[in-house]
């Protein structure tokens, strides 16, 4: 990935510069690093600091915490994609004698596994590893506060699981796997398990007063997968774009849409305030924008990346400091700045280089009774099925390669969409999940459910 400081206007740069001034400031935070990403390159990085004199760069490590996450996740969907693993697989089949085994391996990853928020004992991001030495350590002796698939419960010690569950089918240590599969193939040279000069301390600001107290950074043993990394600006920005646009050396783009697919059951108050958690990754939505990436703490340091994947925007922020500046809000607000100043030109048309005649003659108005559809053939190969006007149920279909096609999301996602064809070859109806859709409403000449009425349709009287 390219870095270019001078592919964005002034008046961005500036805009960019002034709102992490603003969350340095009024967050009171020792110091703060931010980058964004555009169509794959970094366009900007800025560096606030309380140092006269001196300010981060891209290349300084702070601690990254729950960022952390997305990196463990990786790992599990390269093992899925392998077939080393099944997402439903129970943990049990891979890694018995735990106590959560009846969790599955997307229930882990989707926080829905059941198990307690936290490691039991002193506060794990501030004591050392060597205190839980053992998994049975991490998990205590109630690791599942509710049945597994019920709810959303944000669990670290279900990512030390994930972590030993990696460890145990690649043989070797998180932390080795880590880097050999993730960290070398993408260039991810200031990504470290420890800290690696230069890199930030860790503060605590009094909250009455301005001054500050160091933090400790302990190794955190085998919650390491749940938080342990430290990162920079500049690496999380690649990562970013490998988040968004994949890369067959580590995980493919395909992969990388189901991580960003929600995949846990959330409370009411999640769904109203837009966040939802996927496999490895959130959703949050700010200003009418949905964002993907995580959030990550730990004492002492801040993190934060988010992705708009509508726009191709992407931006990193860090800070050394427990509590202070709120970094998802300036995170997104550097997304919106970016994607509003200077809203993305979307690549030229093109026409299909082939045409598959007899999947041409199916596109157009259909009705499932009496609700107008269009069906459309996209340049990227793909077929959308959706409502004509309003809102409504709508899909995109991969083809199957037989003549049928599998929804990617939404309602239908996962349903089969196939053309029926009467014994003459012509097109009967589309069977979208057993919906029938007709080229007419309630059309006469196809297998309407329930059949249509014999004196068709008419006026009052």
């Amino acid at each position: 990935m390219t870095t270019s400081q001078e592919e964005l206007l002034p008046g961005t740069r500036r805009a960019l510069s002034h709102r992490i001034a603003v969350a340095q400031a009024e967050g009171r935070a020792p110091s703060l690093v931010a980058a964004v990403v555009r169509d794959g390159a970094t366009v900007w990085t800025g560096a606030r600091t309380s140092v006269e004199g001196h300010a981060p760069d891209e290349n300084v490590q702070y601690r990254i915490g729950s960022i952390t996450k997305t990196f463990t996740a990786v790992l599990v969907l390269r093992l899925r994609d392998e077939g080393a693993l099944d997402l439903d697989d129970p943990l049990e089949k891979h890694l018995p004698g735990t106590g959560v085994g009846e969790a599955t391996v997307a229930e882990l990853l989707a926080h829905s596994g059941g198990l307690a928020a936290e490691a039991p004992g002193p506060w794990w991001e501030r004591s050392p590893g060597s205190l839980r030495p053992e998994l049975a350590d991490v998990l205590g002796d109630r690791p599942l506060l509710t049945p597994p698939g019920r709810r959303f419960h944000y669990s670290n010690p279900g990512y030390a699981v994930l972590g030993a569950l990696v460890e145990k089918l690649r043989g070797a240590s998180w932390e080795d796997v880590l880097r050999r599969e993730v960290l070398v193939p993408l260039g991810l040279q200031r990504t470290s398990v420890r800290p690696q000069a230069p890199h930030a301390g860790g503060w605590a600001v009094h909250p009455w007063a301005d001054v500050m107290l160091p933090e400790p950074a302990e190794d955190l043993g085998l919650m390491a997968p749940a938080g342990q990394l430290w990162s920079t600006s500049g690496d999380l920005a690649r990562f970013a774009s490998f988040l968004l646009n994949g890369d067959e050396r580590v995980l493919s783009a395909g992969s990388l849409r189901e991580m960003r697919t929600p995949a846990a059951p959330h409370e009411t108050a999640d769904v109203a305030s837009g966040y939802a958690y996927c496999l490895g990754m959130e959703i949050r939505r700010r200003s009418g924008r949905s964002l993907v990436g995580h959030t990550g703490s730990l004492p002492g340091f801040l993190a934060c990346l988010m992705i708009s994947i509508e726009d191709d925007v992407a931006a990193v922020t860090l800070a050394n400091v427990t509590s202070g500046p709120l970094l998802f809000p300036v995170a997104a607000d550097l997304v919106r700045i970016v994607a509003e100043a200077e809203p993305r030109i979307p690549a030229p048309w093109k026409p299909l280089r082939d045409v598959d005649q007899s999947l041409l003659e199916l596109t157009g108005q259909w009705y499932w009774g009496t609700h107008a559809f269009a069906l459309r053939l996209t340049a990227d190969g793909l077929v959308s099925l959706g409502p004509l006007t309003g809102g409504g149920r709508r899909s995109r279909f991969r083809a199957n390669g037989d003549g049928t096609w599998t929804g990617l999301e939404g309602y239908y996602a996962g349903e089969l969409l196939k053309a029926v064809r009467r014994p003459d070859g012509s097109v009967s109806h589309l069977d979208v999940g057993s919906f029938v859709f007709t080229r007419q409403p309630y059309d006469e000449g196809a297998p309407v459910p329930g059949g249509v009425h014999p004196e068709g349709w008419r006026g009052i009287g």
